[in-house]
């Protein structure tokens, strides 16, 4: 989750914790469950999740360009036994240029 710069003050980054232990789950949680049991063909009931989001996040270095800006999310959650996590873009995929960043192994998503 690097190569985001703030420090120009374009973007933001936030975060949601849902601790479901035992509780009601929101939809959002609910959602999430739906995904990883559709995606990986297994029953899930999460325990916790994390919703992390860089809305509008400016490339690094932002002073090569504020205008192409990205929104994305990370999603952890976990049963307590397995963890997962999803990787969400908004409609078009990534914005930024990768041409114009100064590493040139660019990977999306996670190792």
């Amino acid at each position: 989750w690097d190569n985001a710069d703030f420090s120009r003050g374009v973007g933001t980054t936030f975060y949601q914790e849902f601790s479901t232990l035992n509780t009601a789950k929101p939809p959002f949680v609910r959602d999430v469950e739906a995904k990883v049991r559709r995606y990986m063909r297994s029953s899930y009931s999460a325990a916790w999740t994390l919703k992390i989001t860089w809305e509008k996040a400016p490339v690094y270095s932002s002073w090569t360009d504020t205008r192409k800006t990205i929104t994305y999310q990370a999603v952890l959650t976990t049963d307590g036994f397995r963890s997962y996590i999803l990787m969400l873009y908004q409609d078009g995929g990534m914005q930024w240029d990768y041409t114009r960043l100064a590493a040139t192994n660019v990977l999306i998503g996670y190792t």
